[in-house]
């Protein structure tokens, strides 16, 4: 191999190995829209009333949920889409993303945890640890992230510990909050990892780390994928018929993240020792 050989294969080398990099952030791309699915149907006689006008909002909305006995939820969910809503989108281990929406939840739930919005990241293989959520609770103002790898307390409400990471003051139903979910590398460890934010505030796993890892190999998807997207829950009240639930999400957004610098960094270590390799060998040829 020449030298005029030897550099145009490295440079297709380097082009595969940065496409590989980048290809890898690159899976969310056909998400085009939501489908939206009532899912826990404890009180049957309640009425539904979903609207999808994604990406600028979608709404979930329940009225008349009660009955006489104690007890019972509804759960209306939207997930992702990339084939125009015919079904959810399934995310793989290699489907980084930046997700965001605003909140507003409105209804009539006062006691704690009955009516409750925010994001579902749903994973029934328990692959990640389970179902992911993120989310405002109408009654007692908690704010606060569950599930998969993690826990974390925004609010006081909730447990929250200013000054370890990101807090927010507990919620008030008709207040509009952002919440933000990530799914990326942790630059630190190079494993798969989760961010979870609430109006710019970023929860952490250590003071000054953002960033809940998930276990080495492990990753966002499982057999047959999992779906992401926003949920409404709402419980029975048996002594109010006027029951009603409501949550808007707004500027719904999910685009690929740029790769971080070190993963640039790990690809270029790489490629110097497989071109250094290279032309090592030829040199004793």
């Amino acid at each position: 191999m020449n030298s005029l050989q030897r550099y145009s294969y490295q440079a297709t080398l380097v082009g595969f190995c940065l496409a590989a990099a980048t290809g890898a952030y690159a899976q969310v791309g056909s998400i085009n829209s939501v489908t939206i699915a009532h899912v826990f149907n404890d009180m049957p006689g309640a009425t539904v009333t979903p609207n999808n006008s994604f990406p600028g909002s979608v709404s979930l909305g329940e009225s008349g949920v009660t009955r006489v006995a104690s007890g019972g939820l509804n759960r209306d969910v939207w997930y992702f889409s990339n084939n125009g809503g015919s079904s959810a989108y399934q995310f793989q281990n290699n489907d980084y993303f930046n997700a965001s929406f605003t909140l507003t939840l409105t209804g009539s739930g006062t006691s704690g945890i009955d009516l409750e919005a925010g994001w579902l990241f749903s994973n029934p293989s328990g692959g990640f640890g389970g179902d992911l959520q993120s989310i405002l609770i109408g009654g007692n103002g908690a704010v606060v992230q569950f599930g998969g790898p993690s826990y974390y307390p925004f609010s006081p409400a909730a447990g929250g510990y200013p000054g370890s990471g990101g807090s927010v003051a507990n919620y008030a139903l008709g207040q509009t909050y952002t919440m933000g979910l990530n799914y990326v590398l942790d630059p630190n460890t190079g494993n798969n990892a989760f961010e979870y934010s609430v109006n710019g505030q970023f929860a952490t796993s250590s003071p000054g780390d953002p960033y809940f890892d998930l276990g080495a190999g492990v990753g966002a998807g499982s057999i047959g994928g999992n779906p992401l997207g926003g949920y409404l829950q709402i419980g029975n009240d048996p002594n109010n018929a006027n029951n009603y639930g409501s949550a808007i999400f707004g500027d719904i957004s999910i685009t690929t993240p740029a790769p971080e610098p070190s993963t640039f960094a790990l690809v270029s270590m790489g490629i110097v020792a497989i071109g250094g390799g290279l032309v090592s060998r030829r040199n004793r040829v």
